[in-house]
């Protein structure tokens, strides 16, 4: 007896799969030894129905409040949020690139005559909206072209000035109030869908009127110009330069010309010379320029601003100096601090950007780094070259375009003006082709002025600067600037972008509901998941033992008849107490040697046929 019960208990010992009898069975050994609270009394409370069902309601209901929870989590966690975090750091760096442009570009030979004839429209439209003639102060007054060998002058190809958009003055009422507007009307290639290009403010509605008429008459100068022959020495717009009190190379600096702003000079552009590593903070320790700020008046109205544009920018970056930068006033001594910040994006499943632009799908034209801006630029040059059929001047060409010209391409400004509306209005997808940079150095400028040089001071300026630098102005304006940038403080902040759920976090946020919902651990999910295969295999054992019982069940059904078809050949006597071995076949052998099984008498014989018997009808009437 003994050994029958420690059989028994080995036998009830816990294996890797439990082989109950009954899911009852299995779930009352789940709740009495998991470390799940609450589920023991699901099974000490079975006596009371109340509580049972109490504890059940109490346990579903923390259940679906955890996975509420849960959904909550990875809701949160599937929309990647980031946090942005500060940090301060102080070290020896680079000096930015400076970009600075005298606001006097080139009027050349080959595009002298058209030019001059577009003063004179701007003459006669000037005087129509105002009644001022400013012929005699406005233009012809310091002309000095660029002359480019191997090219003919522009009057010879047959370019011709449009009179198709001449300024108009329009009014309208708006709230009872006659309010007038100044602009010009542009038309598609057929001549319809027409709209005016206007402007509340005359000034602009004239600036902008000849800046589209003077693309259309640079359009007519080759893509690359050498002007190398005929370049201004730095010597003639920078009196004077000194970086951290040394005087500036000529290696510290790259020339260029922008056809609006003028004779261009990038200083560290590169970023790669120790020399404009900067070590200190303060005025002293900065750049400062000496500049001329005269306008020639080349081109007057072009821009309306005399002084020099000022760009800070990062190195191998081009500056977009229609976008950013500031003015530096004549007579001026301006001081400009700035503080380096900068951002750093994570970039992938929590935001767009770009490391290098390598992964961009829009082919910059610009040869420097990526930017925001010659990505943009880019995009709407690849999409005016493909709708307008033509480039826009101010920015670079795509390979085998040309920039437009309203002799080849009448509708183009139509075309162009509307494009641009559209991606002001963010309508184009350039904004969705260019992301932002990943890693982004950032500058904020303070700036400060003062008169200079001062009225005690300024007769010997002059004089230091006329025998030094040959400045030979006779002129009451002011023609000079200074200008000063300098680092406020070498200490530069960081902004980092970091998810705000990470993996660890988020499972340490499961973990945290979990124990506050059961008061368990993870080893508790693996119970869980203990009691999932359990039921698993035990479902799958309970239906391989029914399909068993249903297929013994059909061959027990059909054996009788397969047994009485065979009686004539297999007879098998059954005595009593003797089983099989007691079976003898009955018949009689041939002359060959081979058993003849001979029929008997027509009753009920007792057959065995793979362990099953036939029982006699009789017997079966007395049962």
């Amino acid at each position: 007896m003994e050994q029958e019960l420690a059989r028994g208990e080995e036998e009830r010992q816990e294996g890797l799969i439990e082989f109950y009898d009954s899911f009852k069975e299995m779930f009352e050994f789940f709740c009495k030894n998991t470390t799940i609270h609450g589920t023991i009394r699901l099974v000490c409370s079975d006596s009371n129905r109340m509580k049972t069902a109490f504890w059940t309601l109490l346990l579903l209901a923390s259940f679906g409040m955890l996975y509420w929870q849960f959904a909550l989590m990875f809701s949160q966690y599937l929309a990647y949020p980031v946090v942005l975090t500060m940090s301060m750091h102080s070290e020896p760096k680079m000096f930015p690139a400076i970009t600075i442009c005298n606001l006097d570009p080139y009027r050349f030979e080959l595009v002298s005559e058209h030019l001059v004839q577009l003063d004179r429209m701007a003459e006669e439209s000037i005087t129509f909206l105002y009644g001022i003639n400013t012929s005699a102060r406005l233009f012809h007054m310091n002309d000095r072209n660029i002359h480019v060998q191997g090219l003919a002058n522009l009057s010879r190809s047959g370019f011709k000035l449009s009179q198709n958009f001449s300024l108009l003055r329009m009014s309208d009422l708006r709230s009872g109030k006659k309010h007038s507007s100044v602009g010009f009307r542009l038309c598609n290639s057929t001549g319809g869908n027409c709209f005016y290009k206007t402007y509340s403010s005359g000034m602009d509605a004239i600036l902008e009127w000849y800046r589209f008429h003077y693309m259309n008459i640079m359009s007519q100068l080759p893509v690359i110009i050498n002007i190398s022959q005929h370049e201004e020495h730095i010597e003639d717009m920078v009196y004077s330069c000194q970086y951290d009190g040394e005087p500036c190379r000529p290696s510290d600096y790259v020339h260029f010309h922008h056809p609006v702003f003028g004779s261009c000079y990038t200083f560290n552009s590169k970023g790669t010379d120790p020399f404009w590593t900067a070590t200190k903070p303060g005025i002293p320790y900065g750049l400062s320029l000496i500049l001329r700020a005269e306008q020639k008046d080349h081109i007057p109205l072009l821009s309306t601003v005399a002084g020099v544009k000022v760009m800070i920018h990062n190195h191998n970056q081009t500056p977009f100096l229609e976008h950013e930068g500031f003015d530096i006033r004549p007579g001026i001594a301006t001081t400009i601090g700035i503080q380096q910040d900068e951002v750093n994006r994570l970039g992938g499943n929590y935001g767009k950007c770009t490391t290098n632009g390598d992964d961009v799908d829009v082919k910059l034209l610009y040869n420097n780094s990526y930017t925001l801006q010659a990505c943009l630029h880019s995009c709407f040059q690849h999409i005016m070259v493909q709708e307008c059929g033509c480039g826009y001047y101010y920015y670079p060409l795509p390979a085998g375009a040309e920039y437009c010209d309203y002799n080849k391409q009448p509708a183009w400004g139509h075309c162009f003006y509307q494009l641009y509306n559209r991606l002001r209005n963010h309508h184009l997808n350039c904004f969705d082709q260019c992301p932002k940079p990943c890693r982004e150095s950032l500058y904020k400028v303070s700036a400060g002025t003062a008169k200079w040089p001062s009225a005690k001071s300024q007769d010997w300026v002059r004089q230091a600067l006329r025998h030094q630098n040959g400045y030979n102005s006779t002129s009451n304006r002011k023609d000079i600037a200074k200008v000063t940038i300098f680092y406020q403080q070498l200490n530069y902040q960081a902004v980092n972008e970091s998810p705000l759920l990470s993996e660890n976090l988020l499972l340490s946020s499961m973990g945290s509901q979990w124990s506050l919902w059961f008061g368990s651990s993870v080893l508790s999910v693996v119970e869980m998941f203990e009691l999932l295969v359990d039921t698993l295999v035990l479902s799958l054992l309970f239906c391989y033992q029914r399909l068993r019982a249903k297929k013994t069940l059909r061959v027990s059904a059909t054996i009788p008849s397969v047994s009485l078809a065979l009686e004539n050949y297999r007879v098998v006597q059954e005595e009593p107490g003797k089983g099989e071995e007691g079976a003898r076949p009955s018949g009689m052998r041939d002359s060959t040697g081979e058993l003849q099984l001979q029929p008997l008498p027509q009753r009920c014989p007792e057959v065995l046929l793979d362990g099953f018997g036939c029982t006699k009808e009789e017997d079966l009437g007395q049962e």
